[in-house]
């Protein structure tokens, strides 16, 4: 059995059709101890992809070079944005307790996905990128400037509340990049409190993550962007379930492919 290939004479992961959904912390130590496997590989590709990113946005910090960390956060946001729309793929499936094979449904989401997930990964690092920088030099420089810290925070904040919905949204529909962009900014908006408390436990956790590395590396490249993640959806999930009906949705094509089969 391999990495990325498991044994397919072994019936795959899932749930009964009778078995009640857990919920909250319940639900999130069941997903866990059902998933753990397909959230270890989706987050490793994805903590692999965000390397040369790290790396470059660090460089130009610790250089003091504006321009190259936002180059890493570009460059590295084109490499980071297929694997984080994959790694959306892999939790809101385990959300919808959607059985499969993880790599089969893997590569068939980057496949649809990478084209599209390019320019807002990009954002995304560009963002990043920025408000390392800049909170950095800010609260590092002796003194904070209220205006300045207040601008940071809130780009932050925002940052953390839309693209959870923007990289959600684009592996579960068919939109244009405006139309996501608009959505998630609807989204985050129209339930806010609901949103703000899962872009703290974001920002809270990238915080630590920051602060202790680089003993906190290990955990990022095994299981620290799928942990936080999965928290985050986990939250925002029946949002996007109110808005979009996933779960009717995907009654009607697990009844469609129960169909199928049974006419095969």
């Amino acid at each position: 059995m391999g990495l990325f290939h498991p044994n397919y004479n072994n019936p795959g992961p899932g749930v009964r059709k009778d078995e009640p959904r857990k919920k909250g912390a319940a639900r999130f130590f069941e997903i866990l101890g059902r998933d753990m496997g397909d959230l270890f590989r989706a987050n490793l590709l994805c903590a692999i992809c965000f390397v040369p990113a790290l790396a470059l946005i660090f460089l130009g910090i610790l250089g003091r070079a504006i321009l190259l960390a936002v180059l890493g956060g570009l460059v590295g946001g084109f490499l980071l944005g297929p694997c984080y729309a994959g790694l959306h793929d892999t939790i809101l499936r385990t959300l919808r307790d959607e059985p499969g094979y993880w790599w089969h449904t893997y590569k068939k989401a980057f496949r649809r996905n990478w084209r599209q997930s390019l320019v807002p990964g990009a954002l995304l690092g560009f963002l990043l990128a920025s408000q390392l920088f800049m909170g950095y030099f800010l609260f590092t420089g002796g003194q904070t400037d209220v205006a300045s810290t207040a601008l940071i925070c809130m780009n932050v904040l925002l940052t953390a509340m839309i693209f959870p919905f923007l990289f959600s949204q684009m592996v579960l529909m068919e939109l244009s990049l405006p139309m996501l962009i608009k959505n998630s900014l609807l989204l985050a908006l129209s339930f806010a409190p609901r949103c703000i408390g899962a872009a703290l436990v974001q920002v809270l956790y990238w915080v630590v993550m920051i602060l202790f590395l680089p003993y906190s590396a290990l955990w990022v490249l095994l299981f620290g962007f799928a942990f936080v993640e999965l928290i985050v959806l986990l939250i925002l999930y029946p949002v996007m379930d109110k808005c979009f009906g996933l779960e009717e949705r995907f009654r009607e094509q697990q009844a469609a492919r129960d169909a199928k089969n049974r006419e095969e």
